[in-house]
């Protein structure tokens, strides 16, 4: 199956998720491309440290790959997926790290995030993904309404566009992230 690139996200990434399977070796490269920086940044944010975290992000793509036959794309996306395996990367660093002797000062060391904080960033991550699936326009529209919180009426004015566009626009992108995050790409 070949790996080329595609117009359509979506259909970009059911070729990766279905190479990954078939345990084609080009399918773990894709996935580094498409995916590293992602795993990277979730385990530099929760690690604080870039060579750690660049450990635990070849780490994780190294557990993916070995228990590829895990993944199942009905369940979720291969970013999730990843994150997920990324998540237990993270919570070994610090397991192994805490054996270490602590140096008796009173620097603030820091402590290991809670597992709700974990998967706040994980969240916050997959959300980031999701949005860069969109069409620019409806990336936009939905942008304005949750990070600006601006009415729909505000965000047509704010583009120029109708506001039965925005209006479109907004439920289509919505319907499209939802099914994105829950795993799958829903037909719009």
């Amino acid at each position: 199956m070949p790996l080329e690139d595609t117009a359509d996200p979506a259909s970009a990434e059911a070729l990766a998720e279905q190479a990954w399977l078939d345990g084609d070796e080009r399918a773990l490269r894709a996935a580094w491309d498409q995916y590293g920086k992602l795993v990277f940044t979730y385990c530099a944010r929760q690690l604080s440290d870039r060579e750690a975290a660049s450990d635990c992000t070849q780490e994780t793509f190294v557990s993916a790959w070995r228990s590829r036959e895990r993944f199942d794309p009905a369940k979720g996306t291969l970013a999730s997926w990843l994150l997920g395996i990324a998540r237990y990367r993270v919570l070994d660093q610090y397991r192994s790290t805490s054996k270490l002797p602590l140096p008796s000062s009173d620097a603030d060391l820091g402590e290991a995030p809670r597992s709700d904080e974990a998967a706040a960033v994980a969240d916050r991550l997959l959300v980031a993904h999701a949005l860069e699936q969109l069409p620019e326009r409806a990336r936009r529209v939905v942008e304005l309404a949750f990070y600006s919180d601006l009415s729909q009426s505000e965000i047509a004015e704010r583009l120029g566009l109708p506001l039965g566009t925005v209006k479109s626009d907004m439920r289509r992108a919505l319907h499209r992230l939802r099914g994105h995050l829950e795993g799958g790409e829903p037909d719009v």
